[in-house]
């Protein structure tokens, strides 16, 4: 990576956040960490590390530009970099939005209804994580149930560092321990405090993910004009000073170990002071921050299709369609929250995410582009038809028909006899039905799922609840 050869923007940004990290510096909540700093030469006062441009350098510069994503099933393998473009399930919300615009906590019924929803979707390669974060069920027993009812990439949660560890030891009955450093298995997110700090519960996660070489997202969610500068300019420079930072720590605990530049920044709503996660300015921090992070040789996270809509309305389509293109269309290689998510990141829902997954459709049929060659220039095929033909019944049609266009499932084209929202959410409905009737549970040898089950009841986790689950 070369910052001269870096846009006359992001070397701006890039000059700004060396001066942040080199005045005011980051803060490390983890004693641990501060000592692993000064060991690295780093200069530390109290709880705060400053950067040189050199450091930051040098040590964001040990991070791998792409690296592999291994599933239990092979065919969901995944590159994590380049042009390369995977979606992600959502990520954290503690309630389930229903169709009324009512809200209600979630259970682990819905963890697991939603886990086999992102199993059929084709256009998702991972799951598990935080989808629903049930108020009585830590991370292992969410990793359980993403063991059991997906061989995707597994996303897991992030917690203390004895919760993480176990998660490890989980990851190690089923693929073996020693080898999760050879093949990365996991990934979770690390999300900074803006502005310019790291808890300890994200650093004890990272500590541990670095520990056994698995992929951390490093994330900030800075608001512009309460947590950041109301200017993006400026949001995005604290943006990038927090996240390379914590890039630089992970590289120090474990040099090589892959990493992902994450940008869920965004702007605040000035008028109530919350966030505003489906704005055009939220938007343009993904793609500024997909661009840092491919100048830098990272790869990266942000986007997803996210809104501030309280309910399934016209607002939640328009502003999912907007941070979904704009992610795509910056090549963001993690796209976490791409399905389902509503009510600024508080809520989730059904048929949300059904709509959702038409929409990724939509947006990867568009980002496409026209393809053009003797075959679809169609020339013989005009002359044949003539002047005042028509194109239906021709074999070129026929032979195109399906892949050329967009095919909706849920979308209403055509004439509608009845109401159309009514018709519209029937075809939502039966699109859902349709994909958990043909859900099948992935195999996990039964002596794994055994084994799985012993380990998180001798650390106190209700056996009658685990076996409810399969």
């Amino acid at each position: 990576m070369s910052v001269a050869t870096m846009t006359e923007d992001l070397k701006q940004i890039h000059v700004a956040t060396v001066k942040i990290l080199e005045k005011t510096g980051m803060k490390f909540l983890h004693p641990d960490v501060i000592e692993l700093l000064q060991n690295n030469g780093i200069k530390v006062d109290g709880q705060t590390a400053y950067f040189t441009e050199e450091q930051l350098l040098e040590w964001i510069g040990k991070a791998p530009s792409s690296f592999t994503m291994y599933a239990r099933n092979s065919k969901y393998d995944i590159t994590v970099g380049g042009d390369n473009v995977e979606c992600f399930p959502a990520y954290g919300p503690p309630l389930v939005l229903e169709l009324d615009g009512s809200k209600r906590p979630a259970q682990m019924e819905d963890y697991v209804r939603f886990l086999k929803l992102y199993q059929q979707c084709d256009h998702f390669n991972a799951n598990g994580g935080m989808i629903v974060q049930p108020a009585d069920q830590g991370i292992g027993a969410l990793l359980y149930a993403t063991l059991l009812h997906s061989d995707k990439c597994i996303v897991t949660g992030s917690g203390k560092a004895d919760e993480v560890e176990a998660l490890m030891d989980m990851l190690g009955i089923v693929f073996g321990k020693a080898d999760l450093v050879n093949k990365p298995r996991a990934t979770t997110i690390v999300n900074t405090n803006t502005p310019l700090q790291l808890d300890r519960t994200m650093l004890e996660t990272l500590l541990v993910f670095t520990k056994y070489s698995q992929p951390a997202v490093i994330a900030a969610c800075a608001m512009a004009g309460t947590t950041a500068p109301i200017t993006l300019a400026g949001t995005m420079a604290l943006h990038n000073a927090e996240v390379l930072a914590g890039i630089a720590v992970a590289q120090m605990m474990n040099p090589g170990t892959p990493v992902v530049y994450g940008t869920q920044t965004t702007t605040s709503d000035m008028k109530s002071g919350s966030i505003a996660s489906g704005s055009p300015e939220g938007a343009l921090c993904y793609q500024y921050g997909a661009r840092l992070a491919k100048a830098y040789g990272l790869p990266c996270r942000g986007g997803g299709a996210v809104t501030d809509a309280k309910s399934l309305s016209i607002q939640a389509g328009y502003e999912s369609m907007l941070t979904l293109l704009a992610a795509h269309g910056a090549k963001t290689n993690i796209i976490i929250h791409a399905a389902g998510i509503v009510d600024s990141y508080s809520c989730i829902s059904y048929e949300k995410l059904i709509a959702d997954f038409e929409i990724i459709g939509m947006v990867r049929r568009f980002l496409k582009g026209i393809e053009v060659n003797e075959e679809t220039l169609a020339i013989d095929v005009i002359n044949n038809v003539g002047i005042a033909g028509h194109f239906l019944t021709q074999t070129h049609t026929m032979r195109h028909c399906r892949k050329e266009s967009f095919l909706p499932e849920i979308s209403l084209k055509g004439a509608v006899t009845g109401d159309p929202n009514q018709e519209i959410l029937q075809n939502i409905n039966k699109k859902m039905d349709k994909m958990l009737a043909a859900y099948a549970r992935p195999e996990l040898p039964e002596a794994t799922v055994r084994e799985l089950k012993k380990y998180l009841a001798d650390k106190g986790l209700n056996q009658a609840e685990l076996d409810k689950l399969g």
